[in-house]
């Protein structure tokens, strides 16, 4: 499998750490976003959205990064990342899709970039874009995850899940645009076990081969 990436790409980061909590080999095509290498000829004939990931498994290109986990998780359903019950299921889809659908759309690169070339937005009124969709996000997030978590150590249940592979890469984002996370002290618990983990390690931004 080759997984078409970008080391600080967040949708990319959660499927890391899927393919490193099913302990799969796969190989990294980088794409650096800040250069614009995802809209290159070649790549758009990959992925015609030109975002990463994108994942190339035998003749099969699956796009979109939960998409992409819960293809991983048909064919290789040795630790599952979604739960056996349909209502266990949907709730986990549910906290996966308010980050993947709610936050992280609002933040991304192309977005920040177009508040800035179109409406003339500072550095300083983009960071206070970021932090107040993070931050409703959060709000409601800490809430659902309080009902699911068992020990407080995933988002649901006693293991890690989708959501916390969604979790993790959004917290990373919070922390890098110094969002203020003591409102969410179960988010901020969960993610920091999570982030001890060895696969949450591998799939780290810092550890992969195109981080500066």
């Amino acid at each position: 499998m080759i997984l078409h990436d970008f080391w600080r790409s967040s949708a990319a980061y959660r499927v890391r750490i899927a393919l490193h909590l099913k302990g799969l080999a796969f190989s990294q095509a980088s794409h650096s976003l800040l250069q614009g290498e995802q809209r290159t000829a070649e790549f758009l004939a990959i992925n015609p959205q030109g975002l990463v990931p994108a994942l190339q498994s035998g003749r099969d290109v699956i796009t979109q990064s939960i998409a992409i986990i819960e293809y991983l998780d048909d064919l290789y359903p040795e630790q599952p990342l979604l739960p056996s019950s349909p209502a266990d299921r949907a709730t986990v889809r549910a906290m996966a899709l308010s980050v993947a659908c709610d936050i992280h759309p609002l933040n991304n690169l192309r977005v920040l970039n177009y508040l800035r070339s179109e409406f003339g937005a500072s550095d300083e009124a983009v960071t206070r874009w970021i932090r107040q969709w993070i931050g409703i996000g959060f709000e409601a997030l800490e809430v659902q995850v309080k009902r699911g978590s068992k020990e407080g150590r995933h988002c649901f249940g006693d293991r890690p899940t989708l959501a916390d592979a969604c979790l993790v890469p959004q917290m990373y984002n919070a922390r890098r645009f110094g969002c203020d996370l003591s409102p969410y002290p179960t988010l901020v618990a969960i993610d920091a076990h999570c982030r001890s983990l060895a696969p949450f390690i591998k799939a780290a931004p810092e550890s992969q081969p195109d981080a500066p």
